[in-house]
């Protein structure tokens, strides 16, 4: 490996998010000291893999910062050259070679199968995955690409990555990646982060930070401090858009539903719905038959409870910016959606919005104006994990 490269890589690393610390490349550095990496790239590859990779989540970043770097860097092996000479000296012994194989073989015609093969490709307007024997490009045809096929043509086949940089490009961890992976669990754990602690009742608890500093300040002399326990205070309303452009986004939606509805750190949780915007209503089911006025909203839940609003507010602008613009025939906003959001934006010192869509979506006209009221995050573990924290404080 080529000295001017190292160094650069541990930067591209940092660069792609990896907060990898001095001591762990020491760690690197005294493992290539150590020949671990056996003079080879693919073994730099897993090497630095194994040290500075802290979890599944950052495999992906990993090998997209590795790709980069290495990509065109040209390596030999020096022990390669005793590997083949070893193996020259024990040779496999010959294939054994059926008799009748060996004729059919012989009296192939090369030409004739040319033609055969361009004729059923001809013929083949679909995928074709396998199939009998002398069919199709695949299973166990004479023109498939897998297993012993006397004159056998090979058409495409299995791309076999080989060097650290292809096995690096591939990205196999894409999955693994906070911002990809969506499961209960995870969002569970990135709702943690949403929490209101607050000192109340009788201070029985002793602070010992502020007995050491007050006994400190009495010469020595011990001096308690109490203080009242923490208790948490957090009370989340979750309003749900569904049905329309969201029915691509159900099992997402749900899979949120169910990590709050499971949650243990929520004092109290409430959840509504609604179709694009919310207007004069809220609803207490999906079938939009039990309307919540808003103003009982503002009236049945305090100020410092969190409002998370979940949809893709993806609509028409009218929707958002028109008297008796709402979509639902029996919906008779007598003030544009716009002004709705608001009442609910001062109501509550902490509301944010969750957009399923990808970000590279939220260009849209409704999207731009719904960002100017409420802050808003990808429906993502990351998502979900930078909301909570901002939500969660103050």
């Amino acid at each position: 490996m080529e000295g001017g490269l190292f160094l650069p890589f541990f930067f591209r690393l940092r660069g792609r998010g990896l907060h990898v610390t001095p001591t762990q490349w020491l760690t690197l550095v005294r493992g290539l000291a150590l020949g671990l990496h056996g003079s080879s790239l693919m073994g730099f590859y897993s090497l630095s893999r194994a040290v500075l990779v802290k979890d599944e989540s950052e495999m992906d970043a990993f090998d997209l910062a590795f790709a980069e770097q290495f990509r065109g860097v040209e390596t030999t092996i020096p022990s390669i050259e005793d590997e083949v000479m070893r193996w020259l000296k024990t040779p496999l012994p010959p294939f054994p070679v059926d008799p009748e194989w060996r004729r059919m073989m012989d009296e192939v015609d090369v030409e004739a199968l040319r033609a055969e093969l361009e004729r059923r490709l001809a013929e083949q307007t679909g995928r074709h995955d396998g199939g009998g024997k002398w069919v199709g490009t695949g299973g166990t045809s004479p023109f498939g690409h897998g297993g012993f096929h006397p004159g056998g043509i090979r058409i495409g086949g299995e791309r076999r990555l080989g060097s650290a940089v292809q096995v690096a490009a591939a990205r196999r961890f894409r999955e693994h990646r906070r911002d990809l992976t969506l499961d209960t669990r995870q969002l569970g754990v990135a709702l943690t982060k949403l929490r209101a602690l607050e000192r109340r009742g009788p201070a029985d608890e002793l602070d010992v930070d502020a007995t050491i500093d007050r006994t400190a300040r009495e010469a020595g002399e011990l001096t308690l401090v109490m203080r009242p326990p923490r208790a948490n205070n957090l009370g989340l309303l979750l309003a749900m858009d569904v049905g329309g452009s969201m029915e691509p986004y159900r099992h997402l939606v749900d899979l949120l539903f169910s990590a709050a509805h499971g949650a243990r750190h929520f004092k109290r949780f409430a959840h509504a719905y609604f179709h694009n915007c919310v207007y004069e209503h809220l609803y207490a089911d999906s079938c939009f038959e039990e309307r919540v006025p808003i103003a009982d909203v503002l009236r049945r839940y305090a100020k410092d409870t969190r409002l998370v609003l979940v949809g893709d507010a993806h609509m028409s602008p009218g929707e958002l910016t028109m008297r008796y613009g709402a979509i639902d025939y029996y919906e008779r906003n007598d003030e544009p959606g716009i002004a709705y959001l608001a009442r609910l934006k001062e109501h509550f010192a902490h509301a944010a919005w969750l957009n399923p869509m990808p970000e590279s979506w939220w260009d849209a006209t409704s999207v731009r104006i719904v960002r100017k009221v409420f802050p808003m995050y990808p429906l993502t573990v990351e998502g979900v994990a930078r909301l909570a924290e901002d939500l969660g404080q103050g």
